[in-house]
């Protein structure tokens, strides 16, 4: 029998400018769009790293995270 100890994912998320918004608007839906999804990650305690957010040319973000993964232990994967 096997059992999970730890689980964490490290994931590459890019927040995309909405084609039907004005350049202007699209760029702070983004931004929008990223504090809703930290807020969401601290409601729901989970526990995060986020390693680096790069604004690209065109507006958008480019998030590289590392996040618990259900309620599993992280162990030092967070440190």
């Amino acid at each position: 029998m096997k059992r999970i100890k730890s689980a964490c994912l490290q994931q590459t998320l890019h927040f995309m400018l909405k084609e039907d918004l004005r350049h202007e608007d699209a760029v702070r839906s983004v931004k929008e769009d990223l504090a809703a999804y930290r807020l969401q990650l601290e409601r729901s305690k989970t526990r995060y790293r986020i390693d680096s957010e790069e604004e690209q040319p065109d507006g958008s973000i480019i998030v590289k995270i590392r996040k618990q993964y259900n309620s599993y232990d992280c162990g030092d994967y967070l440190d």
